[in-house]
């Protein structure tokens, strides 16, 4: 949409961005405000409005909802495990191995690119530049769900549940050590490595970051296997909480992991699985839940290992 005449239609009255949202329901709010602050609606005669601005029906307005061009992504054809799909969401099993997005180094072979040779045309094209329909991620290594939004609605709505945490993030962890306590939580705040800027570390002027965990299966060979829930959704939340306290995921060298530490199968990715996800599809207020079961790369290393109790996953 290029820039353009817009008249307020009959039984119009009230804040400018409302009128807008209702005239383009395609555009999330989020983005009708954006162009507002940036000066790309004004009045016939150039004057500026504010998102608050009051108007009624008939009065014209010069308005441009356009979106900045996006970068040109390369569809990857890849076989996805979709979960779930509807009009406005996705809900993908990711592989590990798989980045989410595009980024610099990884400029193709991802989640997203798999995603636009899927379902082209179908994906919605705000997020950033190259994280189309991206509302969340999980770490190349990590496998699991991940849902992704079709449409700007989807999406914001989809960006407000994480950010005011109503969803619930569930993962399965293998870690070194025996762990002591059969439940516990971490509840310190995470930032950037201070040395190494492509890690993520405990530190006082992080963000705040809650991780509950809870012990499924302990190891002869010197490991656990543990539930998590996160609260919040920092950048390797999981492998930081555990490796600061001296219990590094099985395969995580990033974090500390060391072969040969104790007699352990060969680890060929990072053992961290998500398992669970929940969240309100966008237009309902019940929760619903997606469950994806660990592919065969985090299981037979646990067929390796000896349980020390009955409890298993």
């Amino acid at each position: 949409m290029a820039s353009e005449l817009f008249r307020c239609p009959v039984g119009s009255k009230g804040r400018i961005d409302s009128i807008l949202s209702e005239s383009f329901p395609s555009i999330s709010r989020t983005w009708i405000k954006r162009a507002i602050e940036e000066g790309r609606v004004s009045r016939k005669d150039g004057s500026l409005v504010e998102p608050k601005t009051k108007v009624t029906a008939g009065q014209e307005f010069r308005i441009d909802l356009t979106r900045p061009a996006t970068l040109p992504l390369e569809p990857f054809n890849f076989p996805l495990n979709i979960l779930y799909e509807n009009k406005d969401v996705l809900v993908v099993d990711k592989v590990s191995g798989m980045v989410t997005h595009p980024a610099e180094g990884t400029p193709s072979n991802t989640l997203v690119n798999a995603l636009l040779h899927a379902r082209p045309e179908e994906i919605c094209p705000i997020g950033a530049p190259n994280r189309p329909g991206i509302v969340h991620r999980l770490d190349k290594e990590t496998s699991g769900v991940i849902v992704v939004a079709k449409t700007e609605k989807a999406h914001q709505a989809l960006v407000s549940q994480f950010s005011t945490r109503q969803t619930k993030k569930r993962y399965l962890a293998l870690v070194s050590g025996k762990l002591r306590k059969r439940k516990g939580k971490f509840q310190l705040s995470i930032g950037r490595h201070p040395k190494n800027r492509v890690k993520m570390a405990v530190c006082e002027d992080g963000k705040p970051a809650l991780t509950y965990w809870r012990v499924k299966t302990l190891y002869e060979e010197g490991f656990s296997l543990v539930d998590c829930e996160i609260e919040t959704g920092r950048t390797h939340q999981i492998r930081v909480h555990f490796s600061h306290a001296s219990h590094p995921l099985a395969g995580d060298k990033t974090y500390g992991y060391r072969v040969g530490l104790s007699k352990s199968p060969i680890f060929s990715r990072v053992m961290l699985h998500a398992f669970e996800l929940s969240f309100c599809l966008p237009g309902t207020d019940q929760p619903k839940l997606f469950r994806a079961n660990p592919p065969e790369d985090f299981t037979i290393p646990l067929q390796e290992l000896t349980p020390l109790d009955e409890e298993t996953c």
